[in-house]
């Protein structure tokens, strides 16, 4: 029998229904991180690819990101047999005389993120990690941690991170500056929006780190602080509000929008429903957030994320660098073990006990103000119609904050050869070309704004090209209508979904006038001309490119734009193959009235929030 590579998935074949099914994840995934410790248990090195920062502080990242895990495990009540392994770990990564000493941080380091995990296990796990220590070994864990949280941490979620290694501090009995703890918590009061948003620092964005970063750190603030009520109570309150919200990032198989950076994280997208249980805030019934916390873990289980020998890899969907940030290194994909939280609660905790309970999701868009997207459920998908947002400093940014649809079940694709106009995927996105190799997509916006269900943005791919863009919801599916305004000629190419695509092209495709289709055994895609006057092509784009799977086709629609303005209308859609794909592929929408759409916008346009940085920055 040929190897299913979804076979190595520790996850994998595991119901993922109980709370000893959740504890067996955690113990699988764990296991296969053993051999790659360190002889003095302080480093864990999976594999010879690099980040940004130096060896020392990815090594360290392998060893402490698993704690996320580990500490709740330990809290709740399980066993685990490598506590000794941690201590020697902690004693000789924080001695400078041992040949594995982490390095010493002297400003902005990401050890400073790795720190985080340590607090939070000094908090919960006192008598396993720092009463048994020798003297020297707890004099050397405090001078290296209050060492480092001396220095500033990135103005973002960042700021919570000296904080969790303060609650640890407190909690095993050393003296610190308290004033930077005061301060830090005061700063991140700036980051709130209102109605449970934030955004995650000086940036036009808002993605994961809202609900795996703000609110997770948040709501373990809230369980572990003390004194400190008033701001406990805020932080529940935001969390309950954020809720209602965020669970339509969410479709009703446990996918989670692919968005944003930092994917690589993976299962850490379920954090947020963990942490709801762990600070006790029943933001929607306990069956609803348990629906949500275990059909996320089963949607993951399914998939090739690991490597043969049981580590999980750098990706998404399955091992790819190209989706990648700068700053993952081996171990950063254990952030996911974020999503393991609720195992510090009892058996008897309403979380625990509560029957699973659908999300009762509807056909109904849901606008979301903040994000600037109207979310669109559909069978076993969610679909975000975005804005767009700005992301300058990462690989890939444009791919990822900038497209005009996001999807939990197709993903989104990055480009993988920037020079190579014509093999680009351009899935939910409008690409233009003036010399037929190099091309342009939507960077930023000049403007976006949402009005009831609909968006619109302005953009500029040169700054003598102006485009505007209305997205509205239709049903199955979502029409995108564009304005371009250009002095010479370009040629244009705009994707629908990205599909799964089969060996030996075993596929069905429809490359005609004015649409194309991809049909699959699992899936159909569209995308339709409704004005415009372009071909379609079903392209098979270059492997690797998607986050979801590694092979796609992507319907698209090509042509020449004309000097002067011209106005682009565009449908598209992907369903799960059946009839209802076929039904919906035979009832493509009409053409929206755009002077009804700008009408709309000067009455009851809103701006979004993603992309209007605060004053205080």
């Amino acid at each position: 029998m040929t190897y299913d590579p979804a076979t190595a998935n520790p996850l994998f074949g595991n119901p993922l229904r109980t709370r000893n099914d959740v504890e067996k994840g955690l113990r699988d995934l764990f296991t296969p991180l053993l051999p790659y410790f360190s002889e003095g248990g302080a480093r864990v090195r999976l594999d010879g690819a690099g980040a940004h920062f130096d060896r020392a502080a990815a090594d360290l990242e392998g060893f402490a990101r698993p704690l996320w895990g580990l500490t709740p495990l330990a809290a709740g009540g399980g066993d685990f047999d490598h506590w000794e392994l941690y201590r020697q770990g902690l004693a000789n990564g924080t001695d400078p005389e041992h040949p594995e000493y982490w390095g010493t941080v002297n400003g902005i380091d990401q050890r400073q993120v790795e720190l985080a995990a340590i607090g939070f296990t000094m908090k919960m796990l006192p008598h396993l990690v720092w009463d048994p220590l020798p003297q020297k070994a707890k004099d050397n864990l405090a001078a290296y941690l209050k060492h480092a949280r001396k220095f500033d941490y990135a103005d973002n979620n960042w700021k919570f991170f000296r904080i969790l290694v303060d609650l640890g501090l407190e909690q095993c009995g050393v003296d610190f500056e308290r004033s930077y703890t005061d301060a830090y918590l005061s700063e991140l009061e700036g980051f709130y929006l209102g109605d449970g948003w934030y955004r995650d620092g000086n940036v036009r964005r808002i993605d994961h780190y809202i609900p795996f970063a703000m609110h997770f750190y948040g709501l373990i603030y809230s369980r572990l602080a003390k004194g400190d009520d008033k701001r406990v109570a805020d932080y529940k309150e935001r969390a309950r509000l954020f809720a209602k919200d965020i669970q339509h990032w969410f479709d009703e198989d446990g996918g989670t929008l692919a968005f944003g950076r930092s994917l690589t994280y993976r299962f850490a997208c379920g954090g947020f429903w963990g942490a709801l249980a762990f600070a006790d805030v029943e933001a929607l019934p306990w069956g609803v957030i348990k629906g949500h916390f275990l059909r996320h873990l089963r949607w993951w289980s399914k998939l090739p994320i690991a490597h043969g020998n049981g580590v999980l890899s750098i990706g998404y969907g399955y091992p790819n660098l190209f989706m990648s940030e700068s700053y993952n290194s081996a171990g950063s994909p254990y952030w996911a073990l974020k999503a393991f939280l609720p195992l510090a609660l009892p058996a008897d905790h309403p979380f625990w006990t509560a029957e699973e309970v659908d999300p009762g999701f509807t056909a109904d868009p849901v606008p979301l103000k903040h994000p600037g997207m109207v979310m669109q459920h559909t069978a076993g998908n969610v679909v975000a119609l975005s804005s767009g947002q700005q992301n300058w400093q990462m690989r890939h940014g444009t791919e990822k904050y900038s497209k005009f649809v996001y999807s939990s079940r197709y993903g989104f694709s990055v480009e993988v050869d920037e020079r190579a106009y014509s093999l680009g995927a351009f899935d939910g996105a409008l690409a233009l070309s003036d010399d037929g190799r190099h091309y342009r997509v939507r960077e930023t916006n000049e403007l976006a704004q949402i009005a009831g269900e609909k968006l619109h943005a302005r953009w500029k791919p040169w700054q003598d090209v102006e485009i505007d863009t209305w997205l509205l919801p239709a049903g199955n599916w979502h029409i995108r209508v564009h304005r371009i305004t250009t002095p010479r000629p370009l040629h244009g190419t705009e994707g629908g979904f990205a599909i799964a695509r089969a060996d030996l092209n075993a596929d069905d495709y429809i490359d005609a006038k004015g649409r194309a289709v991809a049909r699959s055994k699992t899936d159909l895609s569209a995308i339709v001309c409704l004005a415009g006057g372009r071909d379609g092509r079903a392209f098979r784009a270059l492997p690797n490119s998607n986050l979801i799977v590694s092979k796609t086709i992507v319907p698209q629609l090509r042509g020449d734009i004309a000097a002067g303005t011209t106005v682009l209308v565009t449908a598209a859609m992907a369903l799960p193959a059946g009839a209802g794909a076929e039904a919906a592929l035979d009832n493509p929408p009409g053409v929206p009235d755009l002077a009804e759409l700008e009408a709309l916008f000067a009455r009851e346009g809103m701006d979004v929030s993603a992309i209007l940085v605060p004053e205080r920055f």
